[in-house]
């Protein structure tokens, strides 16, 4: 990535102005670096630059900040499963991209990398894979979307439709579900799930593996991912991640039992 620079650069009082615009930048990056991820019960994203009032097209990138090589494109996936089942969700938009400097992140792979990343971590702790479920994943697909439509991020809709509402309004054959969903960003400095470091998700493998990340580090999100508690021995799963224009991820895994 090349440096960024204010549109005028040509007098002094520009040059000055862009000192204490790179002071600055290197001071919200160390505040981002020592900062913490705070983790909701919804998996709220990490912060980005944006959020403490810095825009990154306002300012040079310092010559003293490493912004690191490109990662290497994703692999390829392990298939998840069905992708177009009998019955799906109206509201499913289908697949959404966003372009990086290292590949197109499609919302397919993500989803396909979440669904394995989601089974490692249960082989890790002896748990039988999930299945994937197309119609499950068409579900949370379409939750993800509506979510970033309507400028919400919650397990209920503003319409007061909880999880298994939504489920049993395309088909009926959970009787017990649940769900764990996740926002971030895609080519933005975030904060890394479980350090204090920051990282940039610019392949759609690294993005799945923060997503779960975020999750195993949430004491709820993992339980439901791990069985633990009180939480049913799922036996099937489907996972449901919209990519808007400007990079926001949206995120949705449902898990569900089998009359």
């Amino acid at each position: 990535m090349g440096e960024r620079r204010p549109a005028d650069d040509s007098s002094g009082d520009d040059r000055t102005d862009r000192a204490v615009v790179g002071a600055l930048l290197r001071f919200v990056l160390a505040v981002v670096l020592i900062g913490t991820l705070a983790l909701g019960t919804a998996m709220f994203a990490p912060t980005v630059l944006e959020d403490l009032g810095i825009d990154s097209d306002e300012f040079e990138i310092p010559n003293d900040v490493d912004t690191g090589p490109f990662p290497p494109p994703s692999s390829e996936p392990p298939p998840a499963g069905e992708r177009n089942p009998a019955v799906t969700d109206p509201a499913d938009p289908g697949e959404s991209t966003v372009q990086t400097d290292v590949e197109t992140v499609d919302s397919a792979t993500v989803e396909d990398f979440v669904h394995a990343e989601v089974n490692d971590r249960r082989a890790d702790h002896d748990l039988a894979p999930l299945e994937w479920d197309g119609t499950v994943a068409s579900v949370a697909r379409a939750h993800s979307s509506d979510m970033a439509d309507r400028e919400y991020f919650d397990h209920v809709t503003p319409d007061g439709e909880e999880p298994m509402d939504r489920f049993t309004a395309v088909d009926d054959y959970c009787r017990a579900y649940g769900e764990n969903i996740a926002q971030t960003w895609i080519d933005r400095p975030v904060g890394e799930p479980g350090t204090d470091d920051t990282v940039r998700y610019q392949t759609a493998e690294a993005l799945a593996t923060g997503l779960v990340d975020q999750w195993m580090n949430s004491t709820p999100h993992r339980q439901a991912i791990l069985e633990e508690g009180t939480v049913p021995a799922w036996d099937r799963g489907g996972v449901g991640v919209y990519l808007t224009d400007d990079g926001t991820v949206y995120a949705t895994h449902n898990f569900c039992v089998e009359w």
